[in-house]
């Protein structure tokens, strides 16, 4: 009976002595966070977090599944009063206050529960020592009658405080945070919604400066490689033309030297336009494309393919330019002796991870480093989030290194 008391008392008398010097420290500072707060973003974003531990810890007392959390406080600039006024967080983050001012009989509660009985014998024992100085339930003792009677009194009330008073009040405490502090679904789906246009509108920005990247890549490639074969294959036509007359061996092995430029030329623009959209995910589809990607790469390729079912064009496109830039990583950088690639249907969503054995060390870098790594990724995760999807990198250095990506289908 006395270790049920202690289990159900120890930890509730510890939870509201906790809340009380937690709310004794916020209501301490209140002064200077009430003059600083609207000056200081930072000060209500502390607030707010001091708001979700709490719901945290009252649903970690009561053994309850965890709460979303409040979301963050809206971004504003310092001293915009307004702005913070129409923040619909902190406005219910303030209520932590109340639970603070509330932590200070409870805390007058919990003592009582833990010291009544000790207390009671310890007065029991000396109180001979010092007749009328000790007391029991508020009464002087000055006899042993008194101290025989008040004693074990004080003893179960202070069981009774401890077993079940603090319990009580610990579960009423930590039930009424969270439905203060706790958001509310609409709370909830406005900040999904914000959150959500946010990473929209950094995904969109990102993929339009991929796009722009490889617009002025194709325009390069163009320029430099078939531009160039076209204006020398018509040179050679011209200065063919002109000896035809006087020199038609010459001629005919200019006109030898213009067909090979062009055919140099188309060689070039099908490998422009291979880089747009592969032609072989239209003719053998994903699964065949990727394939052909892994029998090409010079390094062994271990490939599992999983039921892909009917993909997007705009996803095929993007896993097969995540395998290509991957294996070409790995060719290059890695040092590798063996590449796992893993692609399968999952539910509404197509799983891709591509493992390998190297050194490991790569980084997502917007430009490449001093070894040449990290841009390409930096693409490939534009090109994944452009379409709404997510990629995650685990390359510790040592290896191995796997690429996760993970793309919408429905």
């Amino acid at each position: 009976m006395l270790s049920k008391i202690l289990t159900r008392g120890g930890p509730a008398s510890l939870y509201l002595i906790i809340r009380y010097l937690k709310g004794i420290t916020l209501l301490a500072a209140l002064p200077i966070s009430t003059l600083l707060g609207w000056a200081i973003p930072g000060v209500t974003g502390g607030l707010v977090r001091l708001a979700n531990s709490e719901v945290y810890r009252a649903g970690r007392y009561l053994e309850l599944p965890e709460e979303p959390a409040l979301p963050l406080a809206a971004p504003r600039k310092p001293g915009d009063v307004v702005a913070l006024v129409k923040d619909r967080t902190f406005i219910r983050s303030l209520r932590v206050l109340l639970l603070a001012v509330v932590a200070i009989p409870e805390l007058l509660l919990a003592v009582m529960a833990i010291m009544a009985a000790p207390a009671a014998v310890v007065t029991m024992v000396l109180w001979p020592l010092d007749s009328g100085e000790f007391s029991l339930l508020g009464v002087d003792i000055d006899s042993w009658w008194k101290a025989l009677v008040l004693g074990p009194a004080q003893i179960l009330l202070g069981l009774y405080l401890l077993g079940w008073v603090a319990p009580a009040v610990a579960r009423g405490h930590a039930n009424a945070t969270r439905n203060l502090l706790a958001p509310t679904a609409t709370e909830l789906e406005t900040a999904r919604l914000a959150q959500r246009v946010e990473e929209l509108t950094r995904t969109r920005a990102g993929a339009v400066d991929s796009h722009g990247a490889e617009l002025r890549r194709i325009e390069r490639d163009l320029h430099d490689g078939t531009q160039a074969q076209l204006v020398s294959l018509a040179l050679r036509i011209g200065v063919a033309k002109q000896t035809m007359a006087s020199d038609p061996e010459k001629a005919a092995q200019i006109l030898d030297d213009a067909r090979d430029g062009a055919e140099q030329a188309m060689t070039e623009l099908r490998g422009v336009l291979r880089s747009m959209y592969p032609p072989i995910l239209a003719d053998r589809g994903l699964a065949g494309a990727v394939s052909a990607l892994c029998a090409r790469c010079p390094i062994p390729v271990e490939l599992r393919l999983g039921e892909l079912g009917s993909v997007p064009a705009p996803v095929e496109a993007a896993a097969y330019f995540v395998v290509a830039e991957s294996l070409t990583n790995v060719n290059k950088h890695s040092a590798a002796g063996h590449v796992d690639v893993l692609l399968e249907r999952r539910g509404d969503e197509l799983y891709l991870a591509i493992t390998d054995d190297g050194i490991g060390g790569a980084r997502v870098n917007e430009k490449q480093d001093l070894l040449g790594r990290g841009s390409g990724l930096h693409g490939m995760v534009h090109r994944v989030e452009a379409i709404d999807g997510r990629m995650e990198l685990q390359s510790p250095i040592g290896g191995p290194t796997t690429v996760e990506v993970i793309l919408p289908c429905g």
